[in-house]
């Protein structure tokens, strides 16, 4: 596996972690270096930007961990 697979597969587990329910779209490549992220709950959906070296790092670094699952948090609590 590739690190832009791992840094999904992370990011799809924090999602998890956060709320069962929620689904993830990310595509498969950046736009100008970032990821369009949706996430879906029910007939809500809301899109979060991560920077592609974000996502790559996610899965190594707790300070991205810590950031991106901030994101995620303040995403899914406003769904």
């Amino acid at each position: 596996m590739d690190e832009m697979e791992e840094g999904k597969q992370k990011f799809l587990e924090v999602v998890k972690g956060v709320d069962q329910s929620v689904q993830v779209v990310i595509p498969v490549t950046p736009s100008n270096s970032l990821f369009l992220i949706s996430l879906t709950r029910g007939a809500n959906r809301k899109f979060i930007t991560v920077s592609e070296d974000d996502l790559i790092d996610l899965p190594h670094e707790a300070g991205v961990e810590m950031h991106v699952t901030k994101m995620i948090k303040e995403v899914v609590a406003a769904l």
